[in-house]
């Protein structure tokens, strides 16, 4: 396998173990409630550094994903590699920076939202960015493969900007989204790395064709 082909795999290796990282430590986590709660929040539990080393390991794996995207002949698949690449800074960023309490937890403070440390912030910024990141490039990265990918890449980047819009309001403790931001957040989450993963997926045996044809 050539160099590209390595950067790909780290596409397809990153969604699913931040996905199952995330979800094995919340379930080992007291009083936390997937449902309400952010994934950012299970780096204020007991096992935060775990939280914490998810997002900066996952966010390497994306952003040597996304040199290989920026590698390949085409405009479209710079720019798309550059938003993927702020993905994974926005991924680093939230793991190097702790978010504030949100929603009641930890417990012991208020549900309402607190006054924003310097951390609490920077956190929001970085991962904010990267949210509309990835979004966009789920429409940058929609053309070139048929009109099949085109489609759910376009539906991809609807629904996963729509549901990070539903999960800011809920976290924002607007009512009736309070108690389900956490889980409009995962479907968020899971929409962005399920079709980052497929990216990756599709694009793997294209560059072992192309590396074993200049062999």
């Amino acid at each position: 396998m050539d160099v590209v082909g390595a950067l790909f795999v780290c596409g397809v290796i990153a969604g699913p173990l931040f996905v199952l990282v995330f979800l094995i430590e919340g379930t080992m986590t007291p009083d936390y409630d997937p449902l309400r709660y952010p994934v950012s929040s299970l780096a204020l539990g007991p096992f935060g550094w775990t939280q914490t080393l998810n997002f900066i390991v996952v966010g390497l794996l994306t952003l040597a994903f996304a040199v290989g995207l920026v590698r390949l002949r085409g405009a479209r698949q710079k720019v798309g590699g550059t938003l993927v690449g702020i993905w994974g800074v926005g991924l680093i960023g939230a793991g190097a920076f702790l978010t504030d309490p949100v929603s009641g937890y930890p417990p012991g403070t208020p549900p309402t939202p607190v006054e924003a440390t310097t951390s609490g912030t920077l956190h929001d910024l970085f991962s904010v960015a990267a949210f509309f990141a990835l979004g966009a490039a789920c429409f940058v990265l929609a053309g070139g493969k048929g009109w099949r990918w085109a489609i759910y890449s376009v539906l991809s980047g609807a629904t996963f900007l729509g549901a990070f819009f539903v999960a800011g309001i809920g976290f924002g403790q607007t009512e009736p989204f309070v108690e389900v931001a956490g889980l409009w957040q995962r479907v968020c989450v899971l929409i962005g790395w399920t079709w980052l993963t497929m990216l990756a997926l599709r694009l793997l045996p294209e560059e072992r064709r192309r590396a074993s044809s200049l062999v």
